[in-house]
């Protein structure tokens, strides 16, 4: 939702937690001092990596608290693209620069706003490429998945020509696959970090699915962090936006190289999604009483 009028702390946006229950607040300048670059940016002449090391924080409020105040219908398979057609599945210059964690959040404001909006934005390479480089100091080292997403719903980021904000974030437990599943049918996708194994290369070159391998190649990060969009999934597995194409994985593939996946709330979307962010702020204020 573009931000235009919304209200924030002098001191950075209020953050939920669970660790203690009540909230927690960041700068709104807040950037991980102790992040890692992310491993094998450059290490294929396509696909590009850019996801640091997983940041954990036992802050984080965990989705699987929020599903158990609204249950879920989820069907048994679910793509956002195919239920909003005319969804484009642009590269976002991950082909050249390890801007992934910023082409994914991209890739997700563009299925928020066509919600919101009843149309497709039309977010450029320029526009993910100044924010990735805004966030990552003016390196090509990747960025950390958790501090850009504190970034995204304090700061928001311009893209089209207007500025975008969350309003909430909620960590995902990613081998629940009914919890991964409804974020996904209610929130219109998840928002996922990879750390790929060396098999993925070849993979995805030959347009196989994601699947799990063996050997040295099948270790997982071998390859390296990757953030992706997953708007869909199926009996084999999720499926994720990534590298200007859809990519199937298995849930085996999922569960064993996933090492961080969030639901994101847009701002004011979901008044016309199947999640209402009146339920949220009300098992928000429960979990606190």
């Amino acid at each position: 939702m573009a931000a235009a009028g919304r209200g924030s702390h002098e001191d950075g946006p209020l953050l939920p937690c669970t660790e203690p229950l009540g909230w927690a607040i960041y700068p709104a300048n807040y950037i991980s001092p102790t992040m890692k670059p992310a491993k094998g940016i450059q290490r294929h002449a396509f696909f590009k990596l850019g996801k640091a090391p997983a940041k954990t924080d036992p802050r984080n409020f965990k989705f699987a608290a929020l599903l158990k105040k609204v249950p879920p219908p989820t069907p048994p398979q679910y793509d956002f693209d195919v239920a909003h057609p005319g969804i484009p599945t642009p590269m976002f210059a991950n082909d050249v620069h390890g801007d992934c964690v910023i082409a994914a959040r991209a890739h997700l404001t563009l299925r928020f706003e066509d919600i919101e909006q009843g149309s497709i934005l039309m977010i450029s390479d320029n526009d993910v490429l100044k924010e990735y480089f805004k966030e990552s100091g003016g390196a090509d080292d990747g960025l950390n998945l958790l501090d850009s997403l504190n970034s995204w719903r304090q700061n928001g980021w311009r893209a089209a020509r207007r500025q975008y904000q969350i309003n909430a974030f909620a960590q995902i437990t990613p081998t629940d696959h009914a919890e991964v599943q409804a974020a996904i049918y209610l929130l219109s996708a998840a928002y996922v970090g990879l750390a790929l194994p060396k098999s993925a290369q070849a993979q995805i070159q030959t347009g196989q699915p994601w699947a799990v391998a063996s050997g040295p190649a099948a270790v997982p990060n071998s390859w390296g962090g990757h953030c992706v969009t997953v708007p869909g999934y199926n009996v084999t597995g999720p499926v994720c936006v990534t590298w200007g194409r859809k990519q199937q994985m298995t849930w085996a593939f999922f569960d064993q190289y996933c090492d961080e996946a969030y639901a994101v709330v847009d701002d004011k979307d979901s008044a016309k999604s199947r999640l209402d962010v009146a339920k949220l702020l009300e098992a928000l204020r429960s979990l606190r009483a």
